[in-house]
């Protein structure tokens, strides 16, 4: 089985956007902006994951579209 990179990177985007989230709320007590930061950080990992189940090649190029356009 070989390694899957982007799955990888963006699951390690993702445990760091939750420690983001975690110093905003709790040292510099700000709510809003620490929900989004944590939103959008912890989706581009569930959409690289649903990219692998795509129906087609279009799908999966549509998927993980998606999945960058939300990491930048």
């Amino acid at each position: 089985m070989t390694k899957n990179i982007v799955k990888e990177k963006s699951y390690g985007f993702a445990l760091r956007m939750v420690k983001v989230y975690k110093y905003l709320t709790q040292e510099q007590r700000e709510f809003v902006l620490s929900k989004q930061v944590l939103r959008s950080g912890t989706s581009v990992g569930a959409l690289v994951k649903e990219a692998k189940y795509a129906q087609s090649q279009a799908d999966f190029i549509s998927k993980m579209s998606i999945a960058l356009k939300e990491a930048n």
